[in-house]
């Protein structure tokens, strides 16, 4: 019985729960878990210009966000909660305030399992660094009795690092050029994990279909995928068919034994 074991992402972007983290929604899914998103802002600066003239951050929200709840479907999501960031300005956001909200989130859902960025935010965005670095701290006041709110404490059995190996830093860089952006004069790369540092790897191979349908959802992104969007399943495989993580911490288990689930020792 997998009653009441839910999983919980708080990423900053629409398309961070397909392209990060969507095989491993549809299999917890299709398990029978709860799976919950807290999504910080609705992507308002993702427009391109091949797509015409830019309609401005609100109607651009509202695209966004319907792409958004189309993709959550597809990977059977339970619920998504949006945060009403901008784009582009999560770094900008004040730390009591967007923690204060993460903490709510986390105290009404009730989530065994939290996952997020990696510190250095995956190739180095500043949304993704600056909620990492809010959940962090989430985590802690969530568990704290004296942080005031209107739920109860909640303390988190699982906290992950959502992370790239090797393996998929290469595919993503024969396949379109990898991942890459200027900030503050300094060019940021997609940043490989070692294989001894990911401490969890999910077969998430047999839920590539649901990938690929969400994937299509954000329409207005596919500009920017380069060829993933007209990929065969043999193609997603590659870069989206295994589930790579950092375990953070754990309450329930430890050790150097690799994971192969993110329930480990809760079921």
């Amino acid at each position: 019985m997998n009653e009441n074991l839910k999983l919980l992402a708080i990423f900053p972007h629409p398309d961070d729960e397909t392209l990060g983290l969507g095989s491993t929604f549809a299999r917890y899914s299709v398990e029978g878990m709860e799976t919950y998103l807290v999504c910080a802002t609705r992507g308002e600066r993702g427009w391109f210009e091949s797509e015409g003239p830019d309609p401005g951050f609100e109607e651009v929200a509202r695209i966004r966000e319907a792409e958004l709840r189309c993709a959550a479907e597809s990977l059977g999501l339970h619920e998504v909660c949006l945060l009403d960031y901008i784009d582009g300005d999560v770094d900008q956001a004040q730390p009591d305030e967007i923690i204060g909200k993460i903490v709510s989130q986390i105290r009404r859902l009730k989530p065994q399992v939290v996952v997020t960025f990696s510190p250095d935010g995956a190739y180095g965005h500043p949304d993704h660094i600056a909620l990492s670095q809010f959940t962090n701290a989430a985590l802690v006041c969530a568990a704290d009795g004296s942080f005031v709110s209107s739920e109860p404490p909640h303390r988190v059995s699982k906290f992950y690092y959502m992370v790239d190996s090797q393996d998929v830093v290469n595919a993503a860089n024969e396949a379109f050029g990898g991942i890459s952006m200027d900030i503050d004069g300094v060019t940021r790369h997609h940043t490989a994990w070692e294989d001894w540092q990911i401490t969890t790897r999910l077969d998430n191979h047999q839920y590539l279909g649901k990938v690929r349908d969400a994937i299509h959802c954000h329409k207005s992104q596919l500009p920017g995928y380069g060829p993933i969007a007209e990929w065969s399943l043999t193609e997603l495989d590659k870069v989206f068919g295994a589930g790579t993580f950092y375990r953070a911490f754990s309450l329930v288990n430890g050790g150097r034994k690799v994971e192969t689930d993110l329930f480990e020792g809760l079921r």
